[in-house]
C-alpha cells in the first residue's frame, strides 16, 4: 500500500483529538497513512491498560501508523455516530473510511497482527467493517431526538461527504437548523434537494415545519390569544392561531386540543383549516410520535362519528 512520502512528526504519531479536529486528525490523515482511533474515557480501567501497549505498538511502525485518542466523555458525538458501545474500542481508518476494529484489551501480539494485516492488505479487498450510511443516518436521528443537535448535524454532514445529494441527510441538516431557529439556512439546505426527490417524506416534513414556523411568527402573543378565547370561545381564528403558536413552541398536546375543538365545533370553518393544520402537524411530528397517533385517533372519531 502507498502511504505517502512524508513520515509524520513524532508529535503526530500519537495525539489526542476533539470533535472539531476529528476530520483533520483522522479522516484527512488516513488518506496518507493508517490511523487507529482509540475511544476511551477516564473512568475506564481497561482503557488505561490498553493505552500504553497500543502506543508502543503504533510507535514501533516508524510513522506508517498513527494513533489518535478520543475522550468519549468530553466528545461523545463521534462515538455515537460510529456506534461505539463499549470501551475501549479501537477503529482503523484508511482513505477516509473505517476499515476494521476491535473492542477491549488485546495482547500486544494480537494488536501487531491487526496492524500488519491492515498495512499489508489491498484497501479494495477489505470489507468495510465500519458503519454504513444507513447506520450513520440512524445515529443522527437518535442524536436529534435526544436533543444533541451538534452531534446530529455532524453525523448528517459525514453522510453528505460521501453522498452530496443524500436526501435524508439534507433534510436532517435542515431540521437541525430549523430546531436551532435558523429558518433561512434550513431553507437553503432544502434548496439543495434534487427536484425529483422533493416529494420525499422527510423533505415534506421539514417544509411543513418551516410553514408552521412562518405561521407561528405571524401569530399574536399567546396571552392575547388566550384572552380572546376566554371572552369568546367561538373565536376560531384566535384558537387556530394559538394552536399554531403552541405547536411551534413544542406544546403538542395543547395544540391538538385546540385544533380538535375547532373541528368538533365547525369542521368546515375556513375551508377545513383546522383539519388541514392537524394533518400538517402529524407530518411534522412523524407517524410514530405519540401525539400523532393520539391525534389521528381523536380526529377520526370526530370525523366519522
Amino acid at each position: 500500500m502507498e502511504t505517502g512520502s512524508a513520515t509524520p512528526a513524532a508529535g503526530d504519531i500519537v495525539k489526542d483529538t476533539t470533535t472539531a479536529n476529528f476530520m483533520k486528525d483522522v479522516i484527512e490523515a488516513s488518506r496518507t497513512s493508517l490511523v487507529l482511533v482509540d475511544f476511551w474515557a477516564n473512568w475506564c480501567g481497561p482503557c488505561k491498560q490498553l493505552a500504553p501497549v497500543l502506543e508502543k505498538v503504533v510507535k514501533s511502525y516508524g510513522g506508517k501508523v498513527r494513533l489518535v485518542k478520543l475522550d468519549t466523555d468530553a466528545h461523545p458525538s463521534i462515538a455515537a455516530q460510529l456506534r461505539v458501545q463499549s470501551l475501549p474500542t479501537v477503529y482503523a481508518f484508511r482513505d477516509g473510511r473505517p476499515l476494521d476494529g476491535f473492542v477491549g484489551v488485546q495482547p500486544e501480539s494480537m494488536m501487531r497482527q491487526f496492524v500488519d494485516r491492515l498495512i499489508g492488505d489491498d484497501p479494495g479487498a477489505l470489507a468495510d467493517a465500519g458503519p454504513t450510511l444507513e447506520d450513520i443516518l440512524a445515529a443522527a436521528a437518535e442524536a436529534f431526538d435526544a436533543g444533541d443537535l451538534q452531534g446530529a448535524a455532524e453525523a448528517y454532514a459525514a453522510v453528505l461527504q460521501e453522498d452530496q445529494t443524500n436526501v435524508e441527510a439534507l433534510a436532517g441538516v435542515a431540521r437541525c437548523y430549523l430546531k436551532s431557529g435558523d429558518t433561512e439556512r434550513a431553507q437553503q439546505m432544502l434548496s439543495l434537494v434534487p427536484p425529483d426527490k422533493e416529494n420525499t417524506s422527510s423533505v415534506q416534513a421539514v417544509k411543513a415545519a418551516l410553514d408552521l414556523a412562518a405561521k407561528a411568527a405571524g401569530s399574536n402573543e399567546t396571552a392575547a390569544l388566550e384572552d380572546r378565547i376566554a371572552k369568546d370561545p367561538a373565536d376560531h381564528q384566535a384558537r387556530y392561531d394559538l394552536a399554531v403558536a403552541l405547536a411551534a413552541s413544542g406544546y403538542k398536546g395543547e395544540a391538538l386540543d385546540h385544533l380538535l375543538t375547532i373541528v368538533r365545533r365547525d369542521r368546515n370553518w375556513n375551508e377545513q383549516a383546522a383539519r388541514k393544520q392537524l394533518v400538517q402537524l402529524f407530518e411534522v411530528w412523524g407517524p410514530k410520535d405519540e401525539f400523532t397517533v393520539d391525534g389521528r385517533k381523536r380526529l377520526s372519531s370526530i370525523l366519522f362519528a
